[in-house]
């Protein structure tokens, strides 16, 4: 089992930056992959960013280019860097991670990306 703390969010102005951080309560990255996800307002939740137990990173075709993906395992954390920030990018994020069978989530965190 693990928790999974989400920070980082808030109210940005459209083409600025924001860096969400998911702290895990135990050591898993690295041993696991690790995913983020977000969820517009009448919008499924859909994949944004996923790094692999070995490092491998992918991205969803509309944030491509604009967010990293990255961990520190010292820290037990994952981030999430957003940069030229969209309106349509608003959406609770959540930090995923899948360990034997089971979908363990945070608790989510805002972003908001208007003027």
């Amino acid at each position: 089992q693990v928790q999974l703390v989400e920070s980082g969010g808030g109210l940005v102005q459209p083409g600025g930056s924001l860096r969400l951080s998911c702290a895990a309560s135990r050591s898993i990255f690295g041993t696991y992959g690790m995913a983020w996800y977000r969820q517009a307002p009448g919008k499924q939740r859909e994949l944004v960013a996923d790094i692999g137990s070995g490092g491998r990173l992918s991205y969803a075709g509309s944030v491509k280019g604009r967010f990293t993906i990255s961990g520190d395992a010292a820290k037990n954390t994952v981030y999430l860097q957003m940069n030229s920030l969209k309106p349509e990018d608003t959406a609770v994020y959540y930090c995923h991670v899948r360990i034997s069978g089971a979908n363990y989530w945070g608790q989510g965190t805002q972003v908001t990306v208007s003027s």
